[in-house]
């Protein structure tokens, strides 16, 4: 029995290399899309793109797949086999038994068409799971699957799914940018070989995609490093220093052209404290999707950061953050001093795991003794922040004359983060993200008296093993020897003398008389 050659399947763009084309079978592929005509256009030249006896299967989640899906009469497949499924993750899991039910998968290329933002409520831990049974399942039926995936942040969608490159062949993004389109190639793996961090520009003319002219020839920039994209207020007004200095007016338009560097420098400016989180997004893309070896820096060129806000930089993928009290030479010369730098920390794929454990306590003021050890443990254990830089444990003790509860009213944190709580005739106190050598400022601003008039003895933790063994012992003392606040004073409520009449309160008027009986009749 002569053995049958597996087919090999392809992307529907015209032009394009076989090495960013070809889905041999066995194998999973995904494609990110702006916009969902865009996902139904290129699904329907893919299906054009294959040969007159291929085997193809489209699996749609919205509606009908036949109302969208439309045969070329001159090119790809004379039928093709049309199949809908719920928006559920329960209807992923079980794709690959109703396929079974239906089709003999051998030699079949299955198209699914993703819902609109699909994965959003997706965890990441699931959409693992699924990737690796969908793998395992085209190896051993000899199949392929293309997953067209249109979504409204392929950014973040692209972060989650790069690092499954052992259950994915393929991922792409098609960005939408107003006149063009962008073929976005994180990796692409098949028969030719491994290609990746490419981007192309395409056209879309009469519903048929094809590569850009100018991308025919040109050929993909293997070392950039010498370049320097800059926001123009990085340079106070200075002009380009060379020919490799690109300036950009706003942060936008530089993140949107560093998506193509692959080890240039990136400068970013800060002025104000609501732009961190955007710009931690895309710093964040920009690591994820261009590798180690960009070079990102921050300028702030107005003072607006907290040491929290530098830490979610860094985790997210900044090499470097610039302070706004550097002069321009010295800003220059930190520049010069990233040059041949390879970013070696890890950067989590999803940014809210940074957005929330950068800023992991979220309580303030009094806690109960076992919440506040619970409470700093949870810190301490959290390996995305620095080391020995996640606060200061301070232990107080009052004065003779004073009891450690009196003392506790007039300790009051304004911060988010900063707690204490009371035990063993002690106050302590955990700052966090407070430098040991700014505790007395801190303390200034928490207790309204000078702490040398309230406290007789200090005791200060700042590094972790320190902090960490302190915990120890703070576990060990007996609850009969936790503090509790003093009860706040009852005040009477006054007695309103009044009714509502369903639409207003009103006083009742009270009788008032200037002379008694007895005065009355003595008159």
């Amino acid at each position: 029995m002569r053995d049958t050659v597996d087919p090999v399947f392809s992307l529907g763009i015209s032009s394009l290399w076989d090495e960013l084309r070809h889905m041999p079978t066995g194998g999973v592929w995904w494609v990110n899309a702006d916009r969902q005509q865009d996902a139904i256009s290129l699904v329907n030249q893919t299906i054009a793109s294959q040969t007159e006896n291929a085997n193809v299967a489209v699996i749609g989640m919205e509606g009908d797949p036949g109302k969208v899906i439309k045969l070329d009469e001159s090119h790809g497949p004379e039928k093709i086999r049309l199949f809908a499924m719920p928006d559920s993750e329960k209807g992923l899991y079980s794709l690959p038994h109703d396929l079974l039910c239906s089709v003999n998968p051998t030699h079949y290329f299955f198209i699914l068409i993703c819902a609109n933002n699909t994965w959003r409520n997706i965890t990441s831990k699931s959409l693992h799971k699924w990737l690796e049974k969908m793998n395992k399942w085209t190896r051993f039926h000899h199949c392929s699957l293309l997953v067209i995936n249109p979504c409204n942040n392929s950014d973040k969608q692209s972060s989650l799914l790069m690092g499954e490159y052992r259950s994915l062949f393929g991922l792409a993004s098609l960005r939408f940018q107003g006149d063009q389109h962008l073929f976005d190639i994180a990796f692409w793996c098949n028969e030719k070989g491994v290609s990746a961090r490419q981007q192309l520009l395409l056209c879309q003319q009469d519903e048929r995609w094809t590569l850009s002219h100018q991308e025919e020839t040109a050929i993909q920039p293997r070392s950039d490093e010498k370049r320097i994209l800059s926001h123009v207020a990085v340079l106070e007004g200075a002009p380009p220093l060379s020919e490799h200095w690109t300036l950009f007016d706003n942060n936008e338009a530089l993140f949107n052209d560093a998506r193509t560097a692959q080890a240039a420098t990136i400068i970013f400016s800060l002025t104000q404290n609501n732009q961190i989180e955007p710009l931690a997004r895309r710093i964040h893309t920009l690591r994820r999707q261009r590798g180690s070896a960009l070079k990102i820096v921050v300028r702030e060129n107005i003072a607006s950061l907290r040491a929290t806000d530098e830490r979610l930089l860094l985790g997210c993928g900044a090499n470097m953050i610039i302070p706004w009290n550097a002069p321009l030479s010295r800003c220059l010369t930190l520049i010069e001093s990233v040059q041949g730098q390879q970013f070696s920390r890890y950067v989590p794929e999803d940014i809210t795991t940074l957005l929330s454990m950068t800023q992991p306590l979220k309580l303030r003021g009094f806690q109960p003794w076992n919440t506040f050890c619970d409470a700093i443990h949870t810190m301490m254990s959290n390996t995305l922040l620095p080391a020995d830089g996640k606060g200061v444990l301070v232990a107080l003790r009052p004065v003779p004359g004073i009891r450690v509860e009196q003392a506790l009213t007039l300790c009051r944190p304004s911060r988010t983060g900063d707690i204490m709580t009371i035990g063993g005739n002690r106050l302590v106190l955990f700052l966090s993200f407070c430098r040991v050598n700014d505790l007395d400022t801190a303390l200034n601003h928490i207790f309204p008296l000078p702490t040398g008039d309230i406290f007789s003895n200090r005791m200060v933790w700042f590094e972790d093993k320190q902090i960490s063994a302190e915990l120890v012992q703070m576990r060990l003392l007996s609850p009969e020897l936790w503090g509790t606040p003093l009860p706040l004073a009852k005040r009477a409520d006054p007695v309103i003398n009044a009714e509502h009449d369903g639409r207003i309160w009103r006083r009742i008027p009270e009788p008032l008389r200037l002379l008694d009986d007895t005065a009355e009749r003595a008159s």
